[in-house]
């Protein structure tokens, strides 16, 4: 499977609740971590009856070693939207660096400057 379409699965995985957050901990870079604690306690993609569906998943690539990645998800009878961004390390592995649901972007606080 394409990385595109590997992510998503795993996404889905953490987001429904099928998987715990720190699963994701070595495959995230820079807030994509942190964004998946702040959606995942939620379990926005969890669907009570049949298990959650990757439908479709398509990506656009803007630059080398990057790509953008929008996947519609059916739980029971609603369909989610999911987008999330890839990079490629130096080490030549994909890690997420983004991820927001259904338009929604969870919020990372900034960092206070030490002076």
């Amino acid at each position: 499977m394409p990385p595109h379409a590997v992510f998503a699965e795993r996404l889905l995985a953490v987001l429904s609740g099928d998987r715990p957050v720190h699963w994701m901990l070595g495959q995230t870079v820079g807030e994509a971590y942190e964004q998946l604690v702040q959606l995942a306690p939620e379990t926005p993609l969890r669907s009570y009856g049949t298990r959650p569906v990757l439908r479709r998943c398509s990506v656009h690539q803007p630059r080398s070693g990057a790509v953008e990645a929008f996947a519609t998800i059916a739980t029971g009878e609603r369909v989610r939207a999911m987008a999330f961004r890839l990079e490629r390390g130096a080490d030549g592995r994909w890690r997420c660096a983004a991820v927001e649901l259904d338009g929604l972007h969870a919020r990372v606080p900034a960092q206070a400057s030490r002076t």
